[in-house]
């Protein structure tokens, strides 16, 4: 099999640079409603448990007609960004990152979540009692105790990234060295006679990441793990 063309080099290139843009932008936000949803206990919180999940059951082009009407040149929130910070979604590589981050933001937040449920909360009190702030406490206990599944996380949002496409392709097209990730770029190759080979090399290249990616955060984990014990 023929080595990765220029153009797919590019795909490859953005669609890393867009899951791990999604992933970052995602991980404090991720954490603070986790916490929320969690230890929360306020008026809304069932409302804020279903939009933080609206994404998994929505149809993912739905989630991207969103985007483009909120978001959008012409939508409220884009034009706003727009202006005053000079800051455009739509059609750009921001957007599909946001998009991305979107769709992998539930994921993110199951994990953590899950992760601060199984906190033994008596470590927690302990060192409040010993005089600790709330904001030591979580940094020296709560922190390492869910790092993992944060670490677990932050995987599943990078992985969805990878492979998002509806909600993508909806909001900022398949423009090629813009826009244009793996996902979009099979789907481009498909579209066109003797596009196999190009969408072989590709699919190839995804499941080589998706793969790696896992690795790396079993192989985190062991190491959170360890120090967490010793």
């Amino acid at each position: 099999m023929e080595g990765l063309s220029p153009e797919e080099w590019t795909a490859v290139r953005l669609s890393l640079k867009v899951a791990f843009a999604a992933m970052t932008a995602s991980l404090i936000p991720g954490v603070a409603v986790a916490f929320l949803l969690e230890r929360g206990r306020f008026w809304g919180r069932q409302a804020l448990d279903v939009l933080v999940h609206l994404p998994l059951v929505l149809p993912p082009v739905v989630v991207g007609w969103f985007l483009l009407v909120g978001f959008g040149r012409r939508g409220p929130i884009g034009a706003f960004m727009e202006e005053y910070f000079g800051i455009v979604f739509s059609f750009r590589w921001t957007g599909a990152a946001l998009a991305c981050a979107i769709m992998g933001f539930p994921l993110l937040v199951r994990a953590i979540r899950l992760s601060i449920a199984s906190v033994d909360r008596k470590l927690e009190d302990a060192a409040g009692t010993l005089g600790a702030r709330p904001l030591w406490v979580f940094s020296v206990v709560t922190l390492p105790l869910i790092l993992p599944g944060i670490i677990a996380g932050m995987v599943l949002s990078f992985a969805k990234a990878m492979g998002e496409f509806g909600a993508t392709i909806t909001f900022v097209s398949s423009i090629p060295g813009e826009t244009q990730t793996i996902p979009s770029a099979i789907y481009a190759y498909t579209q066109v006679p003797g596009g196999d080979a190009g969408a072989m090399r590709l699919t190839l290249v995804s499941v080589a990441i998706s793969i790696g990616a896992l690795w790396l955060s079993e192989w985190l984990a062991r190491r959170v793990r360890r120090r967490v014990h010793a």
